[in-house]
């Protein structure tokens, strides 16, 4: 008896080894084409803005634009960069380099090379040069937008012609915008071993030495803040009851030291600052001292704010030579105690 024979063995199906490959090849070419879409759609973005924007009175301009980075990243590269506003403030780059993921579009990191110039409307232009100064930008959907700036080893130049800033060179800077709940905003600034001239409290106090200033604030309506150009977003914003609730505020020149821990601002009507501070004031006498010999103030309005301050600091619980003091600014002045010692800061 013979036995039947085996059936042949099936041939082997090679669809399942071919599939992976198939899915990874039709996703790349998927991924490809959404690349390209991002890219038209960054380009689209950025004629429409800068058509918007000039509709409006503002400027957005380059002269040249390039935008690459395939496949995960989009890597922008501008010559020729303007940006204006009506009333005359304006930046200006020779270049801008910019790079953000291909799946994260809306928040982009920028870096400004060849360093920035910014324009004031009636001062003229001021040149800025950095070691580094380099950006990052997202949450174009919130009031404010999510901002940083930050810069090494700065150097400031007015252009030809242009007044001179105030600031000269500066070790850091830096400032952060934050939108917060409740249409709150939040706002930091530093600036690190500056070589600058000061105007009204601690004009003239550091003698030649670096200032430093930190300033850490809360800011209430902060969608309000729009308008035609700078002066007329401060103008809605100050009309719609905004205000900025203090935080910190420490100015250092020499060996004087302004710090602030509590106070409310705003601004009036004729762009300067007003409100209360409640701050330390180390070297107080000494710093009215060298105002009134710089000419800052009078000798006598410096003699009245020093004692001021130092029957304050005899007031108080012992801690060396720090007065506790009450800054108002109010009709454009800077007032110590009973006295005025210089204008208020000017905001536009």
């Amino acid at each position: 008896m013979t036995l039947p024979d085996p059936p042949p063995p099936r041939k082997v199906r090679r669809r399942g080894l071919y599939a992976p490959y198939v899915l990874a090849l039709v996703l790349a070419a998927g991924w490809c084409g959404a690349w390209f879409w991002i890219r038209g759609e960054a380009e689209r973005r950025m004629a429409a803005a800068r058509d918007q924007l000039a509709a409006s009175g503002y400027t957005l301009a380059w002269q040249s634009r390039r935008i690459d980075g395939f496949p995960f990243r989009l890597d922008l590269h501008l010559t020729g960069v303007k940006v204006g506003e009506p009333s005359g403030w304006a930046v200006s780059l020779p270049r801008l380099e910019a790079e953000a993921y291909a799946y994260s579009p809306t928040h982009w990191m920028l870096v400004a090379p060849d360093g920035v110039t910014f324009t004031r409307p009636r001062d003229g232009g001021v040149a800025v040069q950095a070691k580094v100064l380099r950006a990052s930008l997202s949450n174009f959907d919130q009031h404010p937008p999510r901002l940083s700036i930050e810069g090494e080893d700065l150097t400031f130049a007015a252009a030809p012609g242009a007044k001179p800033y105030f600031i000269t060179a500066a070790k850091g800077f830096n400032l952060h915008l934050r939108a917060g709940p409740n249409d709150q905003g939040a706002v930091y600034v530093g600036l690190v071993q500056a070589n600058a001239t000061l105007s009204g409290l601690m004009a003239r106090i550091a003698e030649g030495k670096p200032i430093g200033l930190t300033a850490d604030a809360i800011f209430s309506k902060a969608g309000e803040f729009q308008g035609k150009d700078w002066p007329g977003a401060v103008q809605a914003w100050n009309a719609a009851g905004g205000a900025f609730q203090v935080r910190q505020l420490t100015v250092q020149a020499g060996e004087s030291v302004l710090d602030a821990r509590s106070g409310v601002l705003s601004v009036d009507p004729d762009g300067r600052v007003r409100g209360t501070l409640r701050a330390a004031l180390r070297q107080a006498p000494q710093a009215l001292t060298v105002m009134g010999q710089a000419g800052k103030i009078t000798p006598k309005a410096a003699e009245d704010a020093s004692s001021a301050a130092m029957a304050a600091q005899a007031g108080a619980a012992q801690q060396g030579d720090v007065a506790h003091v009450t800054l108002d600014f109010k009709n454009g002045r800077t007032v110590l105690g009973p006295v005025s010692v210089g204008p208020a800061p000017k905001v536009f």
